[in-house]
């Protein structure tokens, strides 16, 4: 699965940066659990769970279809989509004052991309029975 290998391990990347971005919001804002009723502290620990919320089960699907002979191009084009739709949407988390046109972009590629997994995965296993 060296297709999925890879973006999984860029999209952990994006996930590290998420995860010092909380850390760091927390120390300036001297909130040392939780989200301490602060805003910003709030936006980037929801930024770095919507990540979690969505990406696993991305990789999964994608990783099932690359395990199942899909083709290259089908793998790179849902994973480097699911790739810009995070680092978008990260970045109007992790970085943006305000929240940006990249948070509504980023969920609907991601959407987008989870569910045509979803159904490329139904369709090959049914393909399969």
């Amino acid at each position: 699965m060296t297709i999925t290998m890879l973006y999984a391990g860029a999209l952990a990347l994006v996930l590290l940066v998420l995860g010092v971005r909380v850390i760091q919001a927390r120390g300036q804002e001297k909130v040392y659990m939780g989200d301490g009723g602060n805003a910003l502290v709030l936006r980037r620990m929801r930024g770095q769970a919507n990540f979690i919320e969505y990406v696993p089960m991305t990789l999964l699907l994608v990783g099932f279809l690359e395990l199942r002979g899909a083709p290259a191009w089908e793998l790179h084009a849902l994973l480097a989509t699911l790739l810009v739709a995070r680092v978008v949407h990260a970045y109007t988390f992790a970085f943006a004052t305000f929240f940006t046109p990249g948070r509504f972009g980023g969920t609907v590629l991601t959407w987008a991309v989870l569910g045509v997994s979803a159904v490329l995965c139904i369709w090959h296993g049914f393909k399969a029975l």
